[in-house]
Order: structure tokens, then sequence, then C-alpha cells
């Protein structure tokens, strides 16, 4: 029963292999329909960040886009696994491989999204424009935090730190499986303690650092929160769909409908989790009514591109899912579960669509085929490198040593 590997068959990665092609093909017409001036093209005549805009600023924010969504989806599946290594908790240690795996694109994603900024900060970022600066007093109270140097060591600084410590959990987990014992354990509740307190600081950083500073003068005292309650829906929506897919291959055999219940219970959690942060924060900015700070919800709400995936934004990541998860038995059943996972892993890229883009493009921005082109790329390379990883060892975590717990356990 503890004894799995998952075969990542040459069928399997060719129908991943094919999305990706078919997000390419999309990407490539969404490039051809702007430049014809189509739907979603944008007005092709602002003035953003000093210059023209150019169908390339579109390109390299949904680049930055996806960079960050599927950057905090892997990042979530290691703060999956370290949380309940910390809690010891019994019921996902059948299941653990999988956000386990999530890991494996912290190395890819870390190049991506530095070379983005290198190649594309003046399209993403209005406070690198030296010139910009010198005319705005607010930017130059920012200066000594916001400037290129600093920011790039703490991208690298950060990236560097998820991925040592993914690499050391990851590798005392395999070596757990061939030697056994509870030593294993301590050592892996140990440095899942530190990834946690890591992640807790760098992550609401790199929040401000990458999202918070696109609109520079602009601040949320939460939006940290509001980035990890984000990611968190999209990681968890992320790690049932694929223990799902995976159990209905026939592997999997240790998980049943109870471990579906409490993936189930922890999506519904922490959807509601997302829209109190979302309220509050919209909230206080509301009642305070400062044009400074009311700005970012103008731009988005009373906006003719962007007016109307604001509302969308609300009814697809709580109320679709408060709806659809709100009962028992469809927590239990992969077809409820798979449904709302799917909307949310859109509704949550949606999500950073509007914390990103309004910023950059103003109103040449837009949701078209280069949109979903990018974001299929994107989704197939993710898959691909999760699905590697996890043929790369035991599928189940056969000396964890509450193993036995989770396959027997009933909620």
């Amino acid at each position: 029963m503890f004894e799995e590997k998952f075969e990542f068959t040459s069928g399997l990665k060719k129908k991943v292999l094919y999305a990706g092609i078919a997000g390419i093909v999309l990407l490539i017409i969404g490039i051809i329909t702007i430049n014809l001036g189509g739907h979603g093209a944008g007005h092709g005549g602002g003035e953003e960040h000093g210059h023209a805009f150019h169908w390339t600023d579109r390109l390299w924010t949904n680049f930055w886009i996806n960079n960050l969504y599927f950057t905090g989806i892997a990042l979530l599946g290691v703060f999956f696994v370290a949380v309940n290594y910390a809690a010891q908790a019994g019921w996902s240690a059948g299941i653990k491989r999988i956000p386990e795996a999530f890991g494996a694109w912290l190395p890819i994603a870390g190049i991506l999204m530095l070379g983005i900024f290198l190649i594309a900060n003046h399209t993403i970022f209005h406070w690198t424009h030296e010139e910009v600066v010198a005319h705005d007093p607010i930017l130059q109270g920012k200066q000594a935090y916001l400037n290129i140097p600093f920011f790039v060591i703490r991208m690298v600084v950060f990236f560097l730190l998820w991925i040592l410590l993914y690499r050391v959990i990851r590798k005392k987990s395999l070596e757990e499986d061939e030697k056994g014992g509870l030593n294993y354990y301590k050592v892996l509740r140990k440095y899942s303690a530190i990834f946690i307190i890591i992640f807790a600081v760098t992550s609401s950083v790199a929040a401000w650092d990458w999202g918070m500073s696109i609109d520079p003068h602009w601040f949320s005292t939460i939006y940290g929160w509001y980035y990890f309650a984000s990611w968190f829906v999209a990681g968890l929506s992320a790690i049932t769909l694929f223990v799902i897919f995976i159990k209905e291959a026939g592997y999997l055999k240790i998980v049943n409908e109870n471990h579906y219940h409490d993936l189930g219970k922890y999506v519904f959690a922490f959807s509601v989790f997302w829209m109190y942060i979302w309220f509050s924060q919209y909230f206080l900015i509301y009642y305070s009514n400062i044009p400074e700070e009311a700005i970012y919800y103008v731009e988005r709400m009373k906006s003719g591109i962007y007016g109307k995936y604001f509302y969308l934004n609300i009814i697809i990541n709580f109320f679709f899912p408060f709806l659809v998860l709100m009962t028992r038995d469809s927590k239990r059943h992969g077809i409820f579960l798979k449904i709302a996972c799917v909307v949310l892993l859109a509704g949550h890229w949606l999500d950073f669509f509007l914390m990103v883009t309004p910023g950059i493009l103003k109103d040449n921005g837009g949701l078209g085929f280069m949109e979903v082109g990018m974001l299929m790329i994107y989704g197939s390379a993710f898959t691909y490198v999760v699905l590697n990883q996890l043929s790369k060892a035991s599928l189940i975590a056969k000396n964890h040593p509450m193993l036995q717990e989770s396959a027997h356990m009933h909620v």
C-alpha cells in the first residue's frame, strides 16, 4: 500500500506539452490582435512611465503576473509541508510528496524573476526612472529602499533562502524514506519551523517589492497578508487538484474521501480568510477616503477596462467557493472539489492581474488571448516540473512516523 512510484509517462508528457503549445499559439494570436488594434489592444496612444505604449509592455506585464502567481504557488506548497510538520499533523502524511514537489519550481522562478526585472524594470516599475524620481518628493523619500541594487539584492537573497531551505527539507524527507526512524522527523520539524519564520518575513517584503511598489505612491499596511491569502488559496487549490488527478490515475491508494474533506475544508476556510483580508483592506481605505489611498481602488472599480473584473474577482473567489463547498458532502467528492479548485486557480490569477496590470498599463491593459496564452504556458511548465519531480522518488513518504494515522484517518 505504501510502495508507490509515480510514472511520468510519455503520453502524459505530450498532453502537458500540447497545452503549452496551445498557450504559445494563443499568445501569438494575442500579439497579432494587439498590433492590429483589435479588442483588448488598449488605446495604444498613452504615455506610460515616460514612453508611448508598446505591445511588449503588455507582454512583460504578463510575464510579471504569472511569475508572481506561480512563485507563490510553489512557495505555498513548501509552506504547506512545513506547517504540517510544525503542527505534528498526521492526516497529510500520505499526500505530502505532492506539495513538496512544488518547490522544484523555485529555482526556475528565481531565474525568471531576476531576468524579467533586469530586462523590463522600466516598464513595470515607475520608481526605476531617475528623471521621474528627480521631480517626485514621495519617491525621493523612498529612494533608500526603492533602488535597483537593493531591490535585486533582496530578490536574490529571498530566493536563495527559499531554495536552500526547500532543498534541505526535500533531502531529509527522502533520507527518511531510506532509513526511517524518528530522528529525521525531528530534524524536519526544526527546519520547517525555520522556513515558516523566514517565509513570514520574506513573503511580506516580497509582496511590497514585487507588487505594492508598482504603485509607489500607494501603500497598504496589510498588503503582505493579502498576497499571502491569495497565494495560499491558489496553492491549496493546486495541491487539491494534483491529489485528485493523481488519485484518479490509479495512484495514492492511501487517499480517501476523508483526505478530500480536509483539503476541501482548507480551501473553503482560506477562501473566507481571503475575503476577510480583501474587505478589511478595501473598507479601511473606503471610509478614510484619503485621495492617495483611494486612487488604487478608483483605477480598478471605475475603469471601463478593469471594473467588471473587479466585481467578478469577489464573486469567483468568495461567493462561488463559499456556496459550492459549504456542505460536508461537497468537500468529500472529487467532482465538486475539481470544479471549485479550477475556478479558484483562475480567480486568484485574476486577483494578481488586478493587482499588477492597472498600475503598469493604465488604460492600455486588457484580458485577452495574450493573457490566456501566457497563463497556459506557465501552467504547463509548472505542471511538467512538478510531475517530473514526483517521478523521482516514492509517491508515498513510506517511513513518515504518522503515515498509519493518515491511512486510517476519519473525519
